[in-house]
């Protein structure tokens, strides 16, 4: 787990990628936001794993705050360097289609700071694009780092992926979960598309034996992570 840590908007903020590798390959999921990629380098390198040998990015959705870097990763990097995606949400990384929640952060573009609006408008008018090189799909095991398991799990966004690390029993939830507070909670509501399917998607999370999980907002949960996910997708 990345912690990527920067002051946006006067507020300091960290999100929390994941890096997954192994001899032969080296796998980011997710790509921060737009202008970090200093801070991917100084993350990767403080992990260990050199950023000029990273080989696949996975995209869990489409937001900002996901693929704001992904294409000055690609640019920066002296290798060919896979983008994966869920199918539904590879029109919108493309830049075929504009990103689903961009008509909400436009209607709520005066309740930012003066001096930042116009920076936000330009990002969320023309907001970063790359080629998805290979889409996957629900159930598919990605053949990397001991075996990855590619998990649907709609709601926050329409084709939202989470990944669960077989070998050592870890979710990446992206946003079908966060911790806050050092509580595992559900999707954030006033960032989630469909509340109803997200809760479904929680019931399917349920059904796998993890041990730990990563959220994009708010880092690591350990403690008893399918009966607090049990809870969650009951309502509790």
């Amino acid at each position: 787990m990345l912690g990527i840590t920067a002051n946006l908007m006067r507020e300091q903020m960290t999100i929390h990628p994941a890096l997954i590798w192994e001899e032969d390959t080296v796998i980011l999921v997710d790509a921060g936001y737009p202008g970090q990629l200093p801070l991917f380098r100084e993350a990767m390198e403080a992990a260990g794993v050199p950023f000029e040998k990273l080989h696949k990015v996975i995209l869990t959705h489409q937001d900002i705050d996901h693929i704001g870097c992904l294409p000055d990763l690609l640019n920066a990097s002296p290798q060919k360097v896979d983008v994966l995606a869920s199918e539904l949400e590879k029109p919108y990384i493309q830049g075929e289609k504009p990103l689903i929640k961009l008509e909400k952060v436009m209607a709520r573009l005066n309740d930012f700071p003066q001096e930042h609006r116009e920076g936000l408008k330009r990002v969320f008018e023309n907001p970063p694009k790359a080629l998805v090189d290979k889409t996957v799909a629900d159930g598919e095991e990605l053949p990397f780092c001991g075996g990855i398991t590619v998990i649907h799990t709609p709601g926050h966004t329409p084709g939202h992926i989470s990944l669960y690390h077989q070998p050592s029993k870890t979710l990446i939830a992206g946003d079908a979960l966060a911790v806050v507070d050092g509580q595992l909670v559900g999707p954030v509501p006033q960032y989630t598309l469909d509340m109803d399917v997200a809760i479904q998607s929680l019931k399917k999370l349920a059904q796998y034996d993890i041990e730990a999980v990563i959220c994009y907002h708010g880092g690591l949960y350990r403690e008893n992570v399918n009966r607090r996910i049990a809870e969650l997708a009951d309502g509790r």
